[in-house]
């Protein structure tokens, strides 16, 4: 179980990274709207010291937050408090955290906003672009620069061997799916503009060893470490908002998260039993776990044994090619004439166990 103070722990250093968030949004946002718009680049010139000074200031204050929150941790868990060093909290400010000069981040969005009234964009709607790149920027850069001083303090403390990425509402379904995920200390952590997720220290070796909160899977709260109990906590709407209305539907019949996730990255279409298709091509690799089921599978019906490996070929075993295209949710459920086949369809295409 999570220990009810690194719980709190935990959602507090979230709690007081999006006050930081928001007062430098509130602060960007002020100075965006004093751009001139009859004069837009000379400007947003003019301003652009104040809009990196708000950016940078957040930032040197989320990776302030770092040591302290480490700290903390390791006395909940009772462990080792003792540091290789210090974050240098100014290391992270002032920089992207693509390692490009913040300044030139914050110009995109001026340049967004000359696209937009080049392609017919009425003034208003082209500064509202603008304006929310701009503060998408800003929240990301701000969020990017406390992970970054987190990943740097648990580094420098031997007793943290990774950390558990703790889900925060409102979350895309990328995000949900690697709720409770553990990784080492060295991994770098996965991120897209605006997302909230934070890191868990954790001193457990092994991956996932009770990592369960009070309500049994995840920390409660805005907090969650379960990627089911996240799909749980939200309204039927809401679950097909975020994951779509086929997603959501196969994951509710108990198909696996994940797999249902990942498949829209390969999404396309194809020609199978007679009609165009939706289909994916993820899984369908020779390392994909669905090309390894088909395998299994046509193995089992036919008799004949596949290689593995460039072993087996050379010992002259066949290769084995997949024929069919991996069925999207969507289309198996307008393909099926009812359930128990939905069922099976969603068993054969992978997505139920």
């Amino acid at each position: 179980m999570v220990d009810a103070r690194l719980r709190a722990i935990a959602l507090e250093q979230y709690r007081r990274q999006q006050v930081i968030v928001r007062q430098a949004v509130n602060r960007v946002q002020a100075v965006w709207r004093q751009i001139n718009r009859s004069d837009i680049s000379g400007s947003w010139e003019q301003l652009a010291p104040l809009l990196v000074g708000a950016v940078a200031d957040a930032q040197l204050q989320a990776a302030q937050l770092a040591d302290p929150y480490l700290d903390a941790v390791l006395d909940a868990e009772h462990a080792d408090p003792a540091a290789a060093g210090r974050v240098k909290p100014g290391a992270l400010s002032g920089v992207a955290s693509d390692g490009w000069p913040l300044i030139s981040l914050l110009y995109q969005p001026v340049i967004d906003w000359k696209v937009r009234l080049l392609a017919g964009q009425s003034p208003e709607d082209a500064f509202r672009g603008s304006l929310a790149s701009a503060l998408r920027i800003t929240a990301t850069q701000v969020a990017d620069a406390g992970r970054g001083a987190t990943g740097v303090a648990m580094a420098g403390r031997r007793t943290i061997q990774g950390y558990v990425r703790v889900v925060q509402p409102p979350a895309c379904s990328r995000c949900v799916i690697l709720a409770g995920v553990e990784y080492g200390w060295n991994k770098g952590f996965q991120r897209h503009p605006r997302c909230d997720c934070i890191h868990l220290p954790t001193t457990l070796v092994a991956r996932n060893q009770g990592r369960r909160g009070p309500g049994g899977d995840d920390l409660g709260g805005r907090g969650f470490i379960s990627p089911k109990a996240y799909f749980n906590s939200l309204s039927a709407a809401e679950q097909e908002r975020v994951f779509g209305e086929a997603g959501a539907r196969a994951i509710r019949e108990g198909a696996d998260m994940a797999q249902v996730v990942n498949a829209r990255r390969g999404m396309t279409t194809a020609d199978a039993y007679g009609r165009r298709v939706a289909a994916t091509t993820e899984g369908t690799t020779r390392r994909g776990a669905w090309y390894r089921q088909e395998r299994a599978r046509t193995e089992e019906r036919t008799g004949t044994r596949f290689a593995r490996d460039r072993a087996d070929v050379r010992r002259g075993l066949p290769r084995f090619q997949l024929r069919t295209p991996r069925l999207m949710p969507e289309e198996i459920f307008r393909l099926a004439e009812s359930r128990d086949e939905a069922l099976a369809m969603l068993r054969r295409f992978g997505y139920l166990t």
